[in-house]
C-alpha cells in the first residue's frame, strides 16, 4: 500500500489542493484544465499541470508522446528529460530522480517500459525501495498496425510479480487524471496503463464499484472493457463490478456482493492475470471462476485494435458467448 509522500528537498507550490494519504483518495487540483476525451492527451495535460504545481515532480520519457510535453519542457527544462529511445536509461534516470527525493513520472510504450526494461524496474525501484509513477501506453493492441513489438498484453502480469506495486488501468480521461494525481501524491511504485479504448462512464475513487446488481453470477471488470461487458450481458441478471485501480485488489467488496458461486473475470490484458487475487479474496468461499482476457495465441495479422479485441473474444459478442456458456454449464 502506498503511503503519503515524504518531504522533498524541493519546495512545493501551494496552488494545488491535494490530500495525501490513502491511494484510494480522490485528489483534485484547483487549477486543472478542462478534461479532454482522449486518455493519452489527458495524460500529457495532467502531467504538465503537475509539473507546474509541484516542484518535486519530474518527467522522464523516451520520445513517445513528446508532442504533449512541449510547454512543460520550455517551462521546466531541469525536470523534463527526453532520453531518446533508450528504455533502460529511461528507468535508471527516473530511479535517480527518486533517490534524490523527487517523484518521477516515467513514460513510453508499455512493451518497452515493462517488458524490455523490466530488470531496471526490478532493481532500480523495487529492490532499492524507491517509488515512481511508470506510465505505459499502447496496451495490448492499440498499436496493432505497428506489429507485435508494440503490443504488451503481458505487462500487468509481469509487473505484478514485484511486491507492493499499485496498478491502475483507467477507462476514461477523467479516471486518467484522477489516478495520475493520486499516484503522484503518494510514495511507492505505481504503474498506470493508458490505452485508446475507453468506457462511457467515469468512476471516482479506488476499489470495486457496483455498476449493476443482480441475483445471478458476479462479473468483475478491470479497466476499459466495461462497455462491452455491459452490452454483452444486458439481458442477464448478473452483478457487474468495475475497477480502474486494480492493485491492490478490493476483495472485500467482491465478498460483500457475491450472490452465487459463479464469478467471471474480464480484463483487457493476459487472461487470468488477476485470477490469483480473485481466488485469494474468495479462498474460504466455494466458487468457480472464468477468466477472460487476451488469449495465449499469437495473432500474426496486423489488423485494427477492434479486430484484435474481437479475435480475443473481448468484444460484446465474444463476452456474451463466454458468459452464456459458463453460466449455463
Amino acid at each position: 500500500m502506498s503511503t503519503p509522500r515524504r518531504s522533498s528537498p524541493l519546495p512545493l507550490r501551494s496552488s494545488g489542493e491535494q490530500r495525501h494519504g490513502d491511494p484510494r483518495t480522490t485528489v483534485r487540483t484547483l487549477h486543472s484544465r478542462p478534461l479532454v476525451h482522449d486518455p493519452r492527451m489527458q495524460f500529457g495535460r495532467t502531467v504538465t499541470d503537475l509539473l507546474d504545481e509541484d516542484f518535486s515532480v519530474a518527467l522522464v520519457y523516451a520520445e513517445i508522446s513528446g508532442r504533449f510535453f512541449g510547454d512543460a519542457e520550455r517551462r521546466h527544462p531541469d525536470r523534463v528529460v527526453n532520453v531518446g529511445i533508450r528504455e533502460q536509461l529511461l528507468l535508471n534516470v527516473g530511479a535517480g530522480f527518486a533517490l534524490t527525493g523527487m517523484r518521477p513520472v516515467v513514460h513510453t510504450f508499455g512493451t518497452f517500459l515493462v517488458e524490455r526494461a523490466f530488470e531496471q524496474i526490478k532493481l532500480g525501484y523495487a529492490h532499492q525501495g524507491v517509488g515512481g509513477v511508470l506510465v505505459g501506453g499502447g496496451g495490448s493492441f492499440d498499436a496493432s498496425a505497428s506489429g507485435r513489438t508494440h503490443q504488451a498484453p503481458g505487462d500487468v502480469a509481469l509487473i505484478d510479480t514485484l511486491p507492493d506495486v499499485v496498478i491502475h488501468a483507467p477507462g476514461t480521461a477523467g479516471e486518467t487524471d484522477e489516478v495520475l494525481r493520486r499516484a503522484v501524491a503518494v510514495d511507492g511504485l505505481h504503474y498506470v496503463r493508458i490505452v485508446e479504448q475507453t468506457n462511457r462512464e467515469s468512476f471516482s475513487g479506488g476499489g470495486l464499484h457496483v455498476v449493476r446488481r443482480g441475483s445471478g453470477g458476479t462479473i468483475v471488470v478491470l479497466g476499459p472493457v466495461l462497455d462491452d461487458v455491459l452490452a454483452g450481458t444486458a439481458d442477464r441478471d448478473v452483478t457487474v463490478l468495475y475497477a480502474h485501480s486494480v492493485r491492490p485488489f478490493d476483495g472485500a467488496t467482491l465478498r460483500a456482493v457475491l450472490a452465487t458461486p459463479d464469478v467471471v473475470l474480464v480484463e483487457p490484458w493476459l487472461a487470468g492475470t488477476s485470477a490469483r487475487v480473485v481466488s485469494d479474496a474468495l479462498r474460504d468461499v466455494p466458487h468457480r471462476l472464468l477468466s477472460l482476457g487476451t488469449r495465449r495465441t499469437e495473432l500474426r495479422h496486423y489488423g485494427t485494435p477492434a479486430e484484435h479485441q474481437r479475435a480475443h473474444g473481448l468484444d460484446a459478442g465474444g463476452i456474451r458467448r463466454s458468459v452464456d456458456s459458463f453460466l449455463s454449464a
